[in-house]
């Protein structure tokens, strides 16, 4: 059976889905690949310093504009969701339960319509007052060369997990990973700490439910895996939504 036509089987014989998603799936959206040729590794030696919570502190007006340069922040919100955001919507559509784990901070799950995203690192759409709370919107962040706050006058914080950060919602992500009939790890590297955890996890806790990864390249982790498929997401889904539209 070819792997496409086998992971069509398997959602189909799947009521709970948790997916778990890396840069790779946005990137057919126009968003690099983290540290791909165009991503923001290709352009900054020390990323992993002045994207940490220590430089934040230490000098927030210069990470700010580190941080919107890396990240093409006014370009973000002009990012759409592609098909492969909009296949795992439509597997709602089918009735299925869809938990989605994403390491993504663009929004680009929420903007496609699904209902239960956890966004393990964050988001860019927003950005927090770190004093008093006041959240503000992309939009209000990109008018603002060093974003304040409009009440305590607080230099805003994004509301993504910079490095040396804690992760929110791990322990959940884990245990929804492990709840599900199938696992399905889409366009990650899996080489990103606590996250390139949760296969492991699934396999550990949860030995019946079914674990798949669909990746452009292999990864270290491919053994860990019942089926892998190799290839672009947006032609992959579509190749699977046919097969399941066709039974």
């Amino acid at each position: 059976m070819r792997e496409r036509d086998k992971l069509a089987q398997w959602i189909r014989e799947a009521d709970t889905i948790a997916v778990l998603t890396g840069a790779g799936m946005s990137t057919e959206s126009g968003i690099p690949d983290f540290r791909g040729e165009n991503g923001i590794y290709a352009h900054e030696e020390n990323v992993e310093h002045y994207l940490s919570e220590y430089y934040f502190e230490k000098d927030p007006i210069d990470f700010w504009r580190r941080f919107k340069q890396l990240f093409s922040l006014k370009l973000m919100g002009g990012f759409a969701p592609n098909d492969g955001h909009r296949f795992l919507r439509w597997l709602e559509d089918i009735g299925k339960r869809v938990v989605i784990l994403t390491q993504n901070i663009d929004g680009l799950h929420v903007k496609a319509g699904s209902t239960h995203v956890i966004e393990l690192h964050g988001t860019l759409r927003t950005a927090t007052c770190p004093s008093c709370g006041k959240t503000y919107e992309l939009a209000f962040v990109n008018r603002n060369d060093v974003p304040r706050c409009n009440e305590c006058r607080a230099i805003l914080k994004p509301d993504v997990v910079l490095f040396g950060g804690f992760v929110p919602h791990i322990e959940e992500a884990f245990a929804k990973a492990a709840e599900s009939d199938l696992f399905l790890a889409m366009g990650t590297s899996l080489e990103v700490a606590p996250v390139n955890q949760i296969p492991f996890y699934v396999a550990a806790e949860s030995p019946a439910t079914r674990k798949v990864l669909m990746n452009k390249t292999a990864t270290r982790m491919d053994g860990i895996f019942d089926l892998v498929i190799y290839g672009g997401i947006g032609e992959t889904v579509a190749g699977v939504r046919r097969q399941i539209q066709a039974e």
